[in-house]
């Protein structure tokens, strides 16, 4: 284990491994370790539904959805067998919600109105005096599985630290010989120096090494719940949004079931506290709301997934510097979209840092300039 290093990324989901990659990506030979309390994408990542709309409720928002849209475009160009999966999608709002709807959409999603979600789940039912809309670019992922790959291809340049927790963080721990700035104190009972740290810590906002650092942003974590519908999903069924109650309805062919997830009220949570999985409360309220839009699937709704995520304050991504000399970047607090915005918040966040120059190749290995 290196004594220092360049820059230490403190989480190894998908918005972790996508900072680590931007570096590396940037500039080549800097040093990065990425440290995970357990192994990468094993959070968040892993109970992800991985919906991706081409939308944003903000201008920037907007940006970061083209953006993370373009990138994972060129990822699964780069890489066929990437968990990537392209959907067809339908958007069910109110009508008179129609000029909103497509300031929010970007324009290569090309809402078009039709009559009904053809290619849902059968017996969905429209509330009144809504609108379907076909929209194009969603696209949805096994997380997971991508943070697996994006993991096995960074560790040839990238140093992991799984089941290693992050203990306490001093951004003050200034090293004349190494330059170092910042000092993590890891479980294993190693100190880790950094010159810059990237904390990419998803729901774990109260973590005692950082709780007081990360206070300010004003963050706060709510419970994520999505429900199995145990019917198989027919080739070419479609995705079916419902804009005004932020809950969509997901076919996941790979798994044989489909994906309800909606909008749960119960904030400040633990992530520990999750750990027992779906409560009573829970469920009733779960397929309460998914019996409004689809009451024969409320029936087959017998299990499901349940975690939680961290939202800003402004209701869009946090990343920003947490300290005067901006050594500790913090990077996430994405309201749920943490994978659909991912490759933003990862380049948003590596403007932050200050990266090593690319050191020079030798003269006889440089191309000749035309």
């Amino acid at each position: 284990m290196p004594r220092g290093t360049d820059v230490a990324v403190v989480g190894g989901g998908i918005v972790g491994c996508l900072i680590a990659r931007h570096i590396t990506a940037r500039a080549p030979g800097t040093s990065v370790v990425v440290l995970d309390r357990d192994t990468a994408g094993s959070g968040a990542s892993r109970r992800s539904a991985g919906l991706h709309c081409p939308r944003g409720a903000t201008e920037r928002v907007r940006r970061m959805a083209r953006y993370s849209q373009d990138h994972y475009d060129k990822l699964k160009v780069l890489d066929p067998t990437l968990p990537i999966h392209r959907i067809a999608l339908s958007v069910v709002a109110p009508a008179a919600d129609e000029p909103r709807l497509r300031e929010i959409y970007l324009d290569s999603a090309r809402l078009t109105r039709t009559d009904s979600p053809a290619g849902g789940p059968p017996g969905i039912r429209l509330p009144e005096s809504t609108q379907v809309f076909t929209c194009e670019g969603a696209q949805y992922a096994d997380v997971y599985g991508l943070v697996q790959a994006l993991a096995r291809e960074l560790r040839h340049a990238v140093t992991f630290r799984e089941g290693v927790g992050v203990e306490a963080v001093d951004p003050d721990a200034h090293d004349a010989v190494d330059g170092a700035g910042v000092a993590l104190r890891l479980s294993t009972g190693e100190t880790l120096k950094a010159r810059q740290v990237v904390l990419a810590p998803g729901p774990w906002l109260a973590a005692p090494a950082w709780r007081d650092l990360v206070a300010p942003l004003g963050a706060r974590v709510k419970k994520i719940i999505a429900l199995h519908v145990d019917r198989p999903p027919a080739d070419g069924d479609r995705a079916v949004v419902f804009q005004d109650e932020d809950a969509f309805l997901l076919p996941l062919p790979e798994r044989g079931h489909w994906l309800f997830s909606y909008t749960c009220r119960e904030w400040d949570v633990d992530p520990a506290a999750t750990a027992d999985g779906l409560s009573a409360d829970n469920a009733v309220e779960a397929r309460e709301s998914l019996r409004r839009f689809a009451p024969d699937l409320a029936e087959r709704a017998l299990s499901g997934r349940v975690f939680c995520d961290a939202y800003g304050s402004t209701g869009e991504p946090e990343i920003r510097a947490l300290d005067a000399d901006g050594r500790v970047v913090f990077a996430g607090a994405a309201g749920g979209s943490g994978y659909r915005l991912a490759p933003a918040i990862a380049s948003d966040a590596v403007d932050l840092l200050r990266l090593p120059q690319p050191r020079p190749r030798p003269a006889q290995n440089r191309r000749s300039q035309p």
